[in-house]
């Protein structure tokens, strides 16, 4: 097989990196890709943009491309697999129209509605000076969020009403762009966040390890939120009774519905959820697309051939597929971003210490770099994700933070408290 990935974070990086695992897998190519993936044996980057539907179909068409697998939602809501597969080629990802369940947060909270997913109350607006009094009248804390794509900043937890009313003003004044015409404002649910990549064909879903992020900048949970700046899987708060309310009250009724409306839709189903101090989940959001830092956690516990999946998905027979396996274990992810994070930050830093990092046993996952004449430096926000695997929880947290410590470049900054959340589970329940 040959292997073409859209993309070029670290999301894009580990799923290049589980698919060359597989002897299946000849070669994989990156559009556009970034430093870590030009590094890799078997793989090569093109230099072509994640919107250039004709010049990656061109491409796909006459290196004989196998599988087409689109990481971002950006192509995804604009219509790549219609485009491809309009090509003859096989995707994995969702159409243009299954895209809006990320695309468009109202369309997304209407469709659980229909479906009667339970989900956070919510109102639609799109005029600033309704969406302001709505949020007088229902009192903080409570949750602005720009109803299109924002690169996951487009989301205000607002604990103060000012605060509230910035976000709302914000994004009716162009700060999103597009993305901000309307505005959804929901109830502030508490308890736990946790994230559940569900692969599907349309029919048949499967939820993959649930794992749990850290979307905050800041250690604790603070400051503005960020696309994820570290997870781990399995988190222990989705136990496997939980997994089967999430799979008939969740993940099964979303794809009904997404029948009824005719939407075929194959490819990633990522509920992130609340689940309450009741121990009951809620949907905060659907994403059409694996998670990023997620996906650096999970894939690699995973043992069954990743392609075999994806085709699966693509050519609708999941159901066929023998049950998921899993290593042992878990499985810790800690993102080393630019100073400066989620706003301005400089590009161009060399970074040095990855191969100690490697030889410590961790995964180096490349999400903002570039190689500059055979030298790697940073070109993004988020610039590394540092996976590491151990038997527990501990062993894992402890290990991908060893490995952060061979790493340097200028300014670098990562959160020093990720899983925390576990940590604190088993202090309180010994």
């Amino acid at each position: 097989m040959k292997v073409l990935v859209v993309g070029s974070g670290g999301r894009e990086h580990a799923l290049a990196w589980k698919l060359l695992q597989s002897p299946k897998v000849q070669q994989v190519t990156c559009v556009p890709g970034n430093g870590g993936t030009a590094s890799m044996k078997r793989c090569q980057n093109l230099a072509l943009g994640v919107n250039d539907f004709e010049g990656i179909a061109r491409f796909a068409l006459v290196n004989g491309i196998s599988l087409v697998v689109v990481g971002p939602e950006v192509p995804l809501a604009a219509g790549i697999t219609d485009f491809l597969n309009g090509q003859g080629l096989t995707v994995f990802g969702p159409t243009r129209a299954g895209a809006q369940i990320e695309a468009s947060k109202a369309w997304a909270k209407a469709l659980m509605l229909e479906a009667r997913i339970p989900t956070a109350r919510a109102a639609v607006f799109n005029e600033e000076k309704a969406a302001i009094s709505y949020a007088r009248s229902e009192g903080v804390p409570i949750v602005v969020k720009a109803d299109g794509l924002a690169a996951g900043k487009g989301v205000t937890v607002a604990l103060a009403l000012d605060e509230a009313e910035a976000a709302i003003t914000a994004a009716f004044g162009g700060h999103f762009g597009e993305a901000g015409k309307l505005v959804v404002i929901e109830e502030c649910l508490r308890g736990q966040e946790a994230s559940v990549l569900a692969l599907t064909d349309g029919v048949t879903i499967r939820p993959l390890l649930p794992a749990q992020d850290h979307k905050r900048i800041g250690e604790g949970d603070t400051g503005p939120n960020t696309g994820g700046m570290g997870a781990y899987a399995p988190t222990p708060i989705v136990t496997p009774e939980l997994m089967q309310r999430i799979q008939a009250e969740i993940l099964e009724p979303a794809i009904a519905t997404l029948q009824k409306h005719r939407i075929d839709y194959r490819g990633v189903l990522y509920a992130g959820l609340m689940i309450t101090p009741q121990g009951d989940p809620k949907v905060i959001e659907f994403n059409c697309r694996f998670g990023d830092p997620e996906t650096q956690a999970v894939l690699p516990l995973l043992e069954t051939p990743l392609e075999d999946l994806l085709l699966a998905c693509a050519q609708q027979r999941l159901a066929d597929m023998p049950p998921l396996t899993w290593k042992p274990g878990a499985a810790a992810c800690v993102v080393i971003a630019a100073g400066g994070y989620p706003g301005s930050f400089k590009k161009g830093s060399p970074i040095t210490g990855i191969d100690n990092a490697e030889a410590q046993g961790a995964l180096v996952f490349h999400a903002g770099t570039q190689l500059k004449q055979q030298n790697l430096v940073t070109d993004g926000g988020r610039v590394l994700g540092v996976t590491a695997i151990g038997e527990t929880f501990d062993e894992a947290i402890a290990q991908a933070y060893a490995a952060v410590h061979c790493i340097h470049f200028d300014d670098m900054y990562y959160r020093r408290d990720i899983g925390y959340q576990v940590k604190t589970a088993r202090s309180n329940a010994s």
